[in-house]
């Protein structure tokens, strides 16, 4: 057995199923392992030197690896701890700009456009004006609306008609909502898929499917999942998206198109439930078992 490391798993609870998986597998593997509320850190910075206090005692010195598991809600103050422990020279399954930027849609598919992967038709402005002119530019109704920092399916709406379209883009434009707007790919049949990448390989991928009345497949709408089979094309696609924002650790969603698989999203924080369950793989074992040997040629090259 390889030597016990300190793991961090930077969570809100111990109590989410994903943190509580990791942590559980950590244990068994008798590493040494604690659950940090990131959101109860503190950073202070003096004198050219840095400090992360947690209940008193700073701890920037402590783990070998961190495993963030940031909320969208506490994104900026949870990159910026994640931040800290990179410059201290601290693994992270997740580095803090790859954090910030899957939070945001819209930079992650500027970023994936340059870099050549495909992605449905995007647009994105907030000129109330000519909203017929943005509907057109997709080719016309029916359009996918999103906030670009919605998550599990919440902010996502289809406009089946260029009259419900400017009904919901004027309305989400009043509120100061950031929305995008991409081409609706009706083959896709309510299905898109996960890739669960862990460092350059998939762990795990399953097929999401959307309840029979809603376009949307994220399993917490009520939808429905299964053991996915990617092609290499897929595969590929997915390994380079992590790798292009940071990501160690993502989960990438991918839909099937008539012009071939497409991205819509990656996630910095990938659940653990519904992809275990549905596919029976032991992902929380396979992070465990990544992190431990990024330390163990850590080590060595110091040697």
């Amino acid at each position: 057995m390889n030597k016990p490391i300190n793991i961090f798993i930077l969570s809100v609870g111990e109590k989410i199923y994903s943190t509580n998986r990791i942590y559980q597998e950590a244990k068994k593997k008798g590493h040494s392992v604690r659950i940090i509320n990131h959101t109860k850190c503190s950073i202070k910075l003096s004198g050219g030197k840095r400090e992360i206090v947690y209940e008193g005692e700073n701890i920037i010195d402590i783990p070998d690896v961190i495993i963030p598991r940031i909320g969208a809600s506490v994104t900026r103050h949870g990159a910026a701890v994640v931040k800290e422990f990179e410059m201290n020279g601290i693994f992270s399954t997740a580095r803090s700009l790859g954090i910030i930027r899957a939070q945001n849609k819209v930079r992650t598919l500027q970023i994936m456009n340059r870099k050549g992967i495909p992605i449905p038709d995007t647009l994105f402005s907030v000129d109330t004006d000519n909203i017929k002119e943005q509907i057109e530019l997709l080719g016309g109704a029916p359009v996918v609306i999103k906030l670009q920092e919605g998550t599990q399916g919440v902010g996502v709406m289809l406009a089946e008609s260029k009259k419900s379209a400017k009904s919901i883009i004027d309305t989400m434009y009043s509120m100061n909502n950031s929305i995008l707007l991409q081409e609706f790919i009706k083959e896709s049949n309510s299905e898109d898929f996960r890739a669960f990448v862990v460092g350059n390989k998939i762990l795990s991928a399953m097929k999401r499917k959307g309840l029979d009345d809603d376009f949307r497949s994220n399993i917490h709408r009520g939808g429905s999942g299964s053991v996915a089979v990617l092609t290499e094309q897929e595969q590929k696609m997915a390994i380079k998206a992590a790798n292009y924002l940071g990501l160690p650790i993502a989960g990438v969603d991918i839909i099937r198109s008539k012009r071939g698989p497409l991205l819509i999203e990656v996630n910095s924080t990938p659940g653990l439930q519904g992809i275990e369950a549905y596919t029976k793989v032991n992902i929380a074992e396979g992070i465990i078992n990544y992190v431990v040997n990024k330390c163990l040629k850590k080590n060595l090259k110091t040697k």
